[in-house]
């Protein structure tokens, strides 16, 4: 190894320790909120009385991604590309089918969706990685009595190894291959929060100096990835460090402890699936000593460096909830509710000790003059022995006033202001339908609940995922240089993405502000209904493509994504036809355009003529010439005769 490796692990190793996310308070912050998602006990609890935990967070958050994820996941575009110029219309509305096709059909759309979303509303922050994966696929083929000019031909190309072969007593071959096919495509993944590491100054993952990505890797996967390199157990070090047994990272498997099956601690595990921490580290650094640092990709193990490459950009990107400005770390959902969890299962701890307590209270006895075993039972019906009277009295429980009640209320009220999710979102309330009540101010009650969940949702589309539909376009234009066939639009289409112009926009399409699905159907009706009336009424404020732009949406706002199977488009729209008046005049046009070329032929006719009279006529001045100068030869020669 050299001094300058050296120097760029120590480097690693000093910005790993200090990243956010490695340990601190932001680790202990998100442990804490795995905890209360998972309401498991808070480690205050006594013995013998009431140890309820309440489910805040986990019913605020599971109440939120309902409608993020139909806000992005009931439409067939999440994202759409604007053309640059007018040339490029074709090319966006292909690439707009394409990026979404690569994101909802190559990889797991929604699952990359759910996770995400699920990341950030509890964690601070949700992660993806996206890449461009070059691989190798071998398909294993079978081949019997060939002849030697077909075995040539099989085995010629340089992707094919003969596994198997051999010749019978005709000479025929039969063999079995395999044939190695290359290719790329577009891999889009979910990080783990605790897995993702990020230098403490930084506001976004592209201008950050340092970011790591540390996973899990199996010795026979590392040497997968890795193959001209030749390493073993003895170059990586040991197989687990303290990463392992980090907070954050167990308290994600704390509900049923599955993380200690999935570890195999104990090490009896074989060498090959001997699991190691590869540390993946974008940084940037002057590795070349010219003066200037560039963006690398240092993927390590320990000590042992795999590769050591410069990169043009960093394969990830992040959303929050609550963005703070000039922060990369945002707030979570759950940073806003957990205290009221708290608060809220110690007050039902009271409640229910209360309850507990009225039902089966507390009594004073006289020592030696009661049975204490038949006070200690307690069934209905049960007899308890005494030796004096009033050897057994009742101690009074004081009844929990009705301010304990009202308090969980306004506990709730709390809640739903801070996170946008109230029992009008959660379902009907009866309180908001009561009979005095319009139709109006149920709807503004919900548009008010759900502008928090609004601005969130606006939040994610803004930041997380049009960057990440963005950076498909980006990975699809520079590596996709082979056409592919896939099926968009029901149609089979030959896609080369680096045609495409390298400066289009995004939008992303998220159904925000346009109201419940019946309220768009409802609008989309009484829009349709008024554009046939004006159709019929002779009002040109609407074509054909118009119609059919409505039903298409009033079809997608029902939740049926393939429009072409319910309407068919119109056809192009035809010439307007002209009035009378413009008939009668085009026909006189007409008839004088050919009186005009009827003149035009007689005048030319006439220069024909013309021409044709003197050319005759020099051919005759030719021939007359000609006879005078015969005649004149003639008489000259008759003359030199006579002489």
């Amino acid at each position: 190894m050299s001094d300058k490796e050296r120097e760029l692990i120590s480097r690693i190793q000093g910005e790993v320790t200090n990243s956010l996310g490695y340990d601190g308070e932001i680790a202990d912050q998100r442990e804490k909120a795995q905890e209360y998602y998972y309401a498991l006990p808070f480690g205050n609890e006594v013995d013998g009385r009431s140890q309820y935990v309440d489910s805040t967070v986990q019913d605020t958050i599971e109440w939120i991604k309902p409608t993020l994820m139909r806000i992005f996941g009931s439409g067939d575009e999440m994202v759409t590309f604007a053309p640059f110029g007018p040339e490029d219309v074709e090319s966006a509305k292909q690439a707009t089918d394409y990026v979404n096709y690569v994101f909802t059909k190559d990889n797991p759309g929604w699952e990359i969706l759910y996770s995400w979303f699920h990341d950030a509303l509890l964690q601070k922050n949700g992660i993806v990685k996206v890449w461009w994966d070059e691989y190798e696929e071998p398909q294993r083929e079978e081949y019997s009595r060939l002849t030697e000019e077909e075995l040539n031909i099989l085995i010629s190309p340089g992707e094919v190894e003969v596994v198997e072969h051999s010749v019978d007593e005709y000479g025929l071959h039969d063999v079995v291959i395999l044939r190695t096919k290359y290719g790329g495509r577009i891999r889009i993944e979910n990080v783990p929060p605790d897995e993702f590491l990020i230098a403490r100054e930084s506001k976004s993952i592209q201008d950050s100096r340092f970011v790591c990505h540390r996973v899990k890797k199996t010795l026979s996967e590392l040497r997968v990835m890795y193959p001209d390199k030749n390493f073993g157990p003895e170059d990586l070090g040991a197989g687990y460090d303290e990463q392992s047994y980090n907070g954050e990272r167990l308290a994600r498997y704390a509900f049923d402890d599955s993380e200690i099956m999935a570890e195999g601690w104990g090490g009896n595990e074989e060498e090959a699936l001997r699991e190691y921490w590869l540390y993946e580290s974008f940084l940037r650094t002057d590795y070349n000593d010219d003066g200037i640092a560039e963006l690398r990709k240092v993927c390590t193990v320990g000590d042992y460096v795999f590769s050591n490459d410069e990169i043009d950009n960093i394969p990830f990107v992040s959303i929050t909830p609550i963005k703070i400005p000039h922060k990369f770390f945002g707030l979570s959902v759950a940073d806003l509710v957990m205290d009221l969890q708290l608060i809220k299962s110690t007050l039902m701890r009271n409640l229910m000790d209360n309850a507990y307590n009225q039902n089966f209270g507390r009594y004073a006895v006289l020592e030696g003059q009661a049975n204490l075993d038949d006070l200690l039972t307690q069934r209905p019906g049960g007899v308890v022995r005494v030796k004096s009277p009033n050897a057994v009295t009742p101690l009074a429980t004081p009844p929990l006033e009705p301010y304990s009640f009202q308090m969980l209320g306004y506990l709730d009220e709390v809640r739903e202001a801070r996170s946008g999710v109230n029992k009008n979102t959660q379902g009907v309330n009866p309180d908001a339908l009561t009979s005095h009540t319009t139709a109006t101010a149920v709807n503004a009650v919900m548009t008010n609940a759900q502008s928090r969940v609004e601005l969130i949702a606006r939040q994610f589309a803004e930041t997380g995922v049009k960057e990440l539909m963005l950076r498909i376009y980006e990975l699809l234009l520079k590596n996709q240089d082979k056409e592919r066939v896939v099926k968009l639009r029901n149609e089979w289409v030959p896609v080369r993405p680096d045609m495409w112009n390298d400066r289009m926009d995004c939008t992303v399409s998220v159904a925000l502000g346009n109201g419940s699905k019946d309220q768009q159907m409802a609008h989309l009706s009484q829009m349709i209904q008024f554009a046939a009336q004006a159709m019929q009424g002779g009002l040109p404020i609407v074509n054909p493509q118009n119609m059919y732009n409505l039903g298409a949406a009033l079809v997608k706002a029902m939740g049926y994504q393939n429009v072409d199977d319910y309407l068919t488009p119109p056809p192009p729209p035809q010439p307007d036809q002209p009035t009378p008046e413009q008939q009668t005049a085009m026909m006189e046009q007409q008839i004088k355009m050919k009186e005009l070329e009827i003149k035009q032929g007689d005048l030319q006719v006439k220069m024909m003529k013309v021409q044709q009279d003197a050319q005759e006529a020099a051919v005759d001045a030719q021939l007359k010439a000609a006879e005078l100068s015969l005649e004149k030869e003639q008489n000259r020669a008759v003359a030199i005769g006579a002489t």
